[in-house]
């Protein structure tokens, strides 16, 4: 077996998969097929250029209801001196699409002309009256579709590697096809392995994981214009995976082999190729996605020049989603004909620093929005597992080989997921995170507005406006002098800004514990027991300074805490932490643990407010979320959660 993760650059990767490529005559569409125009044609592309059999319209075509005439015969037509022309031999009635007669050359709507019958009064039938009394000249051509007005016959229509739309199919069928030649879709295999995989649907236990990166790939090629075959789950046995393998070999064009890219006793990915074929690389320097695999495999049964390609695809989910946009995308756009994706980039100023390893392009995944003018870019969270943070993503920011970081306020460039139309309705929220913003998320996006939010604690959240890189933040900062949430803080970190301070909620907090509460606490002097560990929210967060608050008050030293220092940047991740056993307690709100079948202690009752400069309250973004605040419907919605109080909510504690 080749050296595990002998990373070599991305451009070594790619001249590494073209050369195969060449070398195996795949450099190139894999082939075409003629189908009709009546079948789903739209994303397909085009194989070959589309000339025009037909002129389109192929005749002169009335286009308006009205009479066929000669425009010579209305020459000094004028209100105050009308022409007269006879139905028999100088006009002639026409539908819209109608032929124009050989001898006409216009044609006037019906309702500027007068219908007259024989003695020069009103035609009782006014599209077949004796003659037409005009008031006003009409120019040649004047109302008429010229044939070849839209094509003419032997124009290029479409040209080959054009991907087709639903007005395409239109135009073909207007030009005379009743067929299209297209490229053939891609069959990609794609073969999920692991022992800890389970179908979709199936009940979940301790050590399972649900099988979804499949169904990702397979949307993806799908997307990209392949045609997926989903492998059932292959479990973390060599032989069994070296038949999928075969199996998939004799029908596909690109083999998807995903997980077992690593180095552990069950990482048979890189061995299986080597067995079956050519393993041409292991490893590239992308984060996330570095144990990617790729080879060469011979198709069973075929001659020996018929080769299937093969990516082990790593198994983190975002590793597998990210490698599909880096390395499969690419590829079928060259089998299919049409160009390579080309995300739109925009300029943004980064709002975190983010720090990166120095031999690997590192892809970040960001939230992107406009704040006073001004394009702004947080970081989402960066595990190569964190499926979610793709699903949130407006773009990715790509970090170049040897640059170790990015501070903040830096510009970079993003490539974006969404389109830039998108961010002058987005309303971008950094601060402390409430389970009540995906609430208001959703009834934002019910008006056609966007919540981007970025969990960095209150603290940060104010660091964060006073940069100008939010619209609002969320803070729940507690004045352990005053016992008054958030007013002083607002004065110590925005001294020379107009900020509003808006009542959002009051909330219990309390300790998040185990179901059954099997350690028996009950409040904050059990954390202080050698037999239980406590899970803390980061620095800056509201909740953190809450809880050394009270643990002042009660004398407590902090240090004597077990996971103290451990630290999560939401209610529900410090939940998730006590439901998995990684903790006993930790400080949250009810809703939390609630959504999480955890017991729950209340403590404290206290405020969550929002923070918004002064200067967007008139934005309708801002608008909107006042709105909200007086939406019954909003409002249950919210007071719904469990622990949280709405009768405060819209209430102005500091005004501009």
């Amino acid at each position: 077996m080749a050296v595990y993760l002998h990373d070599i650059p991305l451009a070594e990767a790619q001249r590494r998969i073209r050369e195969a490529l060449q070398s195996a005559g795949l450099w190139g569409v894999l082939g075409k097929e003629t189908l009709p125009i009546s079948e789903a044609l739209v994303g397909r592309v085009t194989a070959e250029p589309i000339w025009a059999r037909l002129s389109s319209p192929h005749y002169h075509s009335a286009a308006m209801d009205g009479f066929a005439i000669r425009a010579e015969d209305t020459a000094g037509a004028m209100p105050t001196a009308p022409i007269t022309l006879l139905v028999s031999s100088q006009a002639a009635y026409v539908d819209t699409g109608d032929v124009l007669p050989q001898w006409a050359n216009a044609v006037v709507p019906i309702e500027q002309v007068e219908a007259l019958n024989s003695a020069g009064q009103p035609a009782d039938d006014p599209r077949h009256p004796y003659m037409i009394r005009l008031r006003a000249a009409l120019t040649p051509w004047s109302h008429v579709r010229p044939m070849g007005e839209d094509i003419v016959a032997t124009q290029l229509v479409l040209p080959a590697g054009h991907v087709l739309r639903a007005v395409d199919l239109g135009a073909i069928a207007a030009c005379g096809h009743t067929e299209v030649t297209v490229t053939r879709k891609p069959r990609v295999a794609i073969i999920p392995t692991g022992d800890e995989l389970i179908p979709i649907g199936q009940p979940v236990k301790p050590g399972d994981i649900i099988e979804f990166n499949s169904l990702v790939l397979a949307a993806q090629v799908t997307t990209w214009g392949g045609e997926p075959i989903r492998f059932p789950i292959t479990p973390d046995e060599e032989e069994l995976i070296l038949e999928q393998v075969q199996e998939a070999a004799r029908e596909s064009d690109l083999i998807l082999l995903n997980a077992g890219s690593s180095a552990g006793s069950e990482d048979f990915s890189a061995r299986v190729i080597e067995r079956l074929g050519e393993l041409l690389f292991h490893g590239v320097a992308v984060r996330p996605g570095h144990p990617v695999i790729f080879g060469i495999l011979s198709r069973p049964g075929a001659p020996p020049g018929d080769k299937v390609p093969i990516f082990g695809v790593p198994g983190y989910p975002v590793s597998a989603a990210l490698t599909g946009e880096i390395f499969i995308e690419p590829l079928l756009a060259l089998w299919t004909g049409r160009s390579p994706a080309q995300p739109e980039e925009i300029e943004a100023i980064l709002t975190r620093k983010i720090t990166s390893p120095a031999g690997d392009e590192d892809y970040v995944r960001v939230v992107v929005g406009e704040v006073g003018g001004r394009v702004v870019a947080a970081p989402l969270a960066r595990g190569a597992g964190v499926i979610t943070s793709l699903v949130r993503a407006d773009g990715i920011l790509v970090i170049p080989s040897g640059v170790q970081g990015i501070e903040a306020g830096e510009k970079v460039r993003v490539r974006l997921y969404t389109s830039s139309r998108n961010l002058n309705r987005t309303l971008f929220a950094i601060g402390s995170h409430d389970m009540s913003l995906d609430l208001l998320a959703q009834f934002l996006a019910e008006r056609g507005l966007r919540l981007v939010s970025a969990n960095v604690g209150s603290l940060g959240g104010l660091v964060a406006l006073r940069r100008g890189e939010a619209h609002l933040a969320g803070s729940h900062l507690l004045d352990p002098e005053t016992g008054i949430y958030n007013i002083r803080y607002v004065q110590q970190y925005l001294p020379n800004e107009k900020v509003m301070i808006v009542r959002w909620v009051e909330r219990e907090q309390g300790l998040i514990v185990q179901s059954g509460n099997p350690k028996g606490i009950r409040g904050l002097e059990d954390l202080t027991r050698p037999d239980v560990t406590f899970v803390n929210r980061q620095r800056g967060a509201g909740t953190r300074v809450l809880l050394d608050y009270h643990l002042g008050r009660l004398g407590i030293n902090p240090e004597v805490i077990r996971g103290y220092q451990q630290e999560e940047y939401t209610h529900l991740a410090v939940a998730a932490a006590v439901a998995s056993g990684r903790a006993d307690c930790g400080l949250g709100v009810t809703a939390a643990a609630k959504a999480l079948d955890l017991d729950f202690i209340p403590l404290f009752q206290e405020a969550y407010d929002l923070i918004i400069l002064c200067k967007y309250a008139e934005e309708e973004r801002i608008r909107a979320v006042f709105d909200l605040m007086a939406d019954s419907r909003f409002r249950h919605a919210v007071a719904q959660l469990p622990g949280y109080d709405v009768g405060q909510m819209g209430v102005i504690v500091q005004t501009c």
